[in-house]
């Protein structure tokens, strides 16, 4: 054998399979057809500007961050909790007063949202905080819109706050997503803060490859894997010997690796593709992230709260990533981040994403002027989630479901999530154990 265990994939719930197998004492090869790892956790310099891929956020309180991250040593930057409301001449300030005393007022005269709607928002959040892990993504389910309405939440709660506001965590404005989703980032918001490290998302990957690396995995980017074989027979057909007979990792060029269990830690479709496992989820949701620059000199206060587009989708918020995280910026000039959602997204020109973010920053702050706003870079994913409709977690497979010595390590398992991610690399790594 190559190695004990080899893992297809250096995203993070690769990184956290491979990591584990490593401390347990396996001997574990990591393979990355990237030149970097990370997965779709990455971050870029651009003009002397700090750009994650997409806009990202790390949410403290997930379980899986506080044990598989040294989190002091993000050295991360938070949001202020909430965000901002807004539409053409009109800013409301909608925060959490038991996290944050000092905008409670502010956030009691938000004319946007109802006071039944901020105490049922209490409720909610008190609801979901007794609630076990283990009670979240299981039972009856439903989408975001009917569990918000079932709860009594007025349409205008809904329009104005949720649907920009989760349209930005699920990429689903029309909030059609598991209520699942929504339950269990609402009830982390309350435990945690929302932040991003001062050098950027891809300081999470760093660290969690550090971290393989001193466990003791070996680490080969560049190998692109073609295949995945097991036992004696074809793909996915055991020889005589069953499980013990191991499995083979083809690279693109011929070079093939043994191994006693492979972990499949890609892409959704490259997961199908490489275990032939159909409930693998292959549909996916789009983003659209631009990132754009004022001129030098120029500041943009909004108390570090995302801006929340009531009256339109386009944008569906503008994120003030240099005043949350000064690191991000180039010299004196200002860092903003726009996200558009849908496949029309996609097909729209960076010209036309700028005049939509000018138009909107200029109707929410009609006393100044955003003439003077620069595209920096704009990110186009069309796979940034897969798809999260009520019912599909329980359809989800299980990281054994492969034949043979091969396991599923990915959000895919679990929810589409860094929790999901770093959960499903859990997961993997104790159903790869019992073939070693």
């Amino acid at each position: 054998m190559d190695a004990d265990a080899i893992v297809v994939g250096g995203g993070l719930s690769g990184l956290v399979s491979a990591t584990r197998l490593a401390a347990d004492g396996a001997d574990v090869t990591l393979l990355e057809r990237r030149p970097d790892l990370g997965g779709r956790v990455r971050t870029r310099e651009v003009d002397g500007f700090t750009l994650d891929r997409g806009f990202q956020v790390l949410f403290t309180s997930y379980p899986a961050v506080r044990r598989e991250l040294d989190v002091d040593a993000l050295d991360l930057r938070a949001f202020s909790p909430g965000a901002t409301i807004c539409r053409p001449g009109s800013r409301a300030v909608l925060s959490d007063p038991l996290r944050e005393p000092t905008a409670a007022i502010e956030s009691a005269l938000n004319h946007e949202v109802s006071f039944s709607d901020k105490l049922r928002t209490l409720a909610l959040r008190y609801d979901l905080s007794k609630r076990g892990e283990r009670e979240f993504f299981s039972g009856p389910d439903r989408s975001i819109r009917e569990y918000l309405t079932d709860w009594g939440f007025s349409e205008e709660y809904i329009e104005y706050f949720v649907e920009p506001f989760y349209g930005g965590i699920t990429l689903d404005r029309s909030l059609s997503t598991s209520k699942h989703v929504f339950e269990y980032t609402f009830r982390a918001m309350g435990r945690g803060s929302i932040a991003v490290p001062a050098e950027g998302m891809a300081a999470i990957a760093d660290q969690l490859a550090t971290r393989a690396r001193t466990a003791g995995v070996e680490v080969r980017t560049g190998a692109d894997v073609e295949s995945v074989d097991v036992g004696s027979g074809g793909r996915f057909r055991l020889g005589s010997g069953g499980p013990a007979d191991g499995a083979r990792v083809e690279l693109l060029g011929g070079e093939t690796l043994d191994a006693s269990v492979v972990v499949v830690a890609t892409t959704p479709p490259e997961a199908r593709k490489l275990t032939g496992v159909e409930t693998v989820p292959s549909d996916g949701v789009p983003n659209v992230t631009a990132w754009y620059t004022l001129p030098a000199g120029v500041e943009f206060g909004t108390g570090k709260r995302i801006l929340l587009n009531a009256a339109d989708d386009a944008p569906n918020a503008v994120v003030p990533m240099s005043e949350v995280a000064s690191e991000y910026a180039s010299a004196d000039r200002a860092l903003l981040g726009a996200t558009f959602l849908g496949e029309d997204a996609l097909d729209r020109d960076d010209d036309a994403l700028r005049e939509d973010v000018r138009d909107a920053l200029t109707a929410w702050y009609p006393e100044r002027g955003f003439e003077g706003i620069e595209t920096v870079a704009v990110d186009r994913i069309p796979f940034a989630q897969f798809a999260q409709p009520p019912g599909v977690h329980a359809g989800l497979p299980d990281p054994d479901d492969p034949d043979g010595p091969v396991v599923l390590a990915g959000e895919y398992t679990e929810w589409s999530a860094i929790q999901g991610a770093m959960e499903g690399g859990q997961r993997a790594a104790a159903a790869a154990a019992e073939y070693l």
